[in-house]
């Protein structure tokens, strides 16, 4: 019998999966995930299903990952969380907080679970999830073992590791640990939160802010389905963003280390003239333009269609490539948008 997974996935998409496992236990994700492996079953391993855009029912099992436990262990300098890989990131934000450990709080509120941190290295407000990734533990799917990955070894970029290039369907994330520094060093350097005190600000504070400002400016998943982000901020040369900036002079752009910049795609959309617009039941978000939203009747392929139309638009008023966040799931697994 079908399952439907419109409450599994946050953009609230009316698609069905052959058979459905949830998982509570390290060993339990392990077993499961490795014997359907062996059989050689379409396996999609779903988390909070914030990343997911469905684009067709999914011949195969979803393993609806819900471990949960944090062990914390501690040296002279800093924390060691080891956190399964079924915790909801946000939950773990808080437990840090009230544990007096500081340095996520700048990415309160991401949906998701902990295991899916990784794969796509993510971040909000100047941090990313690799500055206190300390090591993964993952499952080797073609030989059962579990293999533990360093910071380096993970080859973290934005919005990029591993898991999404060489190791992409080939593992499954079971647990996640991060180190962070008893001293703690705010970071306020991006957007809304630089009004806050240097000396005085607190990572309470912090957290609040972007708590704050997140939910002025993205829409409830519960009301208005959708997965946050669609689009990652496009990096740029400086050459390139010189010549923007000269032509677009409100365009918001961020130096990077290495001489680029990284523009807001929300900006791009917005100024190609695309907040509101919608295809069929998806429409781009009329406050946030980087958001598509579900209006109640949206399919994964409108979704894409209207993806597909901001970045050819976007592309022919700047010359900026726009790259889906989210993981465009198919009928046996992840497929680009087309």
């Amino acid at each position: 019998m079908p399952i439907l997974l419109t409450s599994l996935n946050t953009f609230g998409l009316n698609q069905y999966c052959d058979s459905l496992v949830e998982v509570t236990s390290k060993e339990e994700l392990i077993k499961i995930s490795f014997e359907l492996y062996q059989q050689q079953k379409n396996i999609l391993i779903l988390g909070g299903g914030s990343n997911v855009v469905f684009t067709d029912n999914f011949q195969g099992t979803v393993v609806k990952v819900s471990t949960k436990g944090i062990t914390i262990n501690e040296d002279d300098d800093f924390y060691y969380l080891t956190v399964q890989a079924g915790e909801n990131w946000h939950q773990l934000v808080k437990y840090c907080l009230t544990k007096h450990i500081y340095g996520l709080e700048n990415m309160a509120l991401i949906p998701g679970t902990v295991g899916a941190a990784p794969i796509q290295n993510i971040g909000a407000y100047g941090v990313e999830f690799n500055r206190y990734c300390h090591k993964i533990e993952f499952l080797q799917l073609d030989t059962g073992n579990l293999v533990h990955y360093n910071n380096e070894q993970c080859h973290f970029g934005y919005r990029e590791s591993i898991f999404k290039q060489q190791l992409k369907n080939l593992v499954v994330i079971t647990e996640v640990t991060l180190k962070l520094a008893k001293k703690w060093v705010p970071v306020i350097s991006y957007g809304p939160l630089q009004h806050l005190d240097t000396i005085d600000v607190s990572a309470q504070q912090i957290f609040d802010c972007v708590c704050m400002v997140r939910q002025s400016k993205l829409p409830d998943p519960k009301i208005l389905g959708n997965v946050g982000s669609f689009f990652k901020n496009p990096v740029v040369s400086i050459d390139d963003y010189d010549s923007l900036k000269s032509r677009y002079g409100s365009l918001v752009g961020y130096r990077q280390v290495d001489n680029h910049y990284k523009l807001a795609a929300g900006w791009l959309i917005e100024h190609a003239g695309l907040k509101g617009v919608n295809i069929g039941g998806a429409a781009v978000h009329q406050d946030q333009a980087l958001v598509l939203v579900n209006l109640g009747y949206a399919t994964g392929n409108e979704v894409c269609q209207l993806a597909k139309h901001i970045i050819q638009m976007v592309f022919d008023k700047f010359a900026v490539t726009l790259q889906p966040e989210p993981r465009i799931i198919g009928s046996v697994g992840e497929i680009e948008i087309k």
